[in-house]
C-alpha cells in the first residue's frame, strides 16, 4: 500500500472515532436537557391542576367573609 492510502485510512479512523465520541457526549447533554424539561413540565402541570382548587377555596372564603359581615 502506498503511504497516502495508509495516511487516509488512519485519518479516517481517527475522524470516525472523534465523531463517535462527540456524538455520545452530545446525546448525554440532550438527555440531561430533556430530563430537566420533563421535570419542569410536570411541575407546571401540578401547579395548573391546583389553580382551580385554589380559586374555589377563595370563592368559598369570600362567601364566608360576606356572611360574617352581614351578621354584624
Amino acid at each position: 500500500m502506498s503511504e497516502s492510502i495508509i495516511t487516509a485510512l488512519i485519518t479516517s479512523g481517527l475522524t470516525l472515532f472523534g465523531v463517535i465520541v462527540a456524538n455520545g457526549k452530545s446525546q448525554a447533554v440532550t438527555e440531561t436537557r430533556l430530563d430537566e424539561l420533563t421535570r419542569e413540565v410536570r411541575e407546571h402541570n401540578n401547579f395548573a391542576h391546583r389553580i382551580p382548587v385554589m380559586e374555589e377555596q377563595i370563592k368559598s372564603l369570600g362567601r364566608r367573609v360576606s356572611d360574617v359581615e352581614k351578621g354584624r
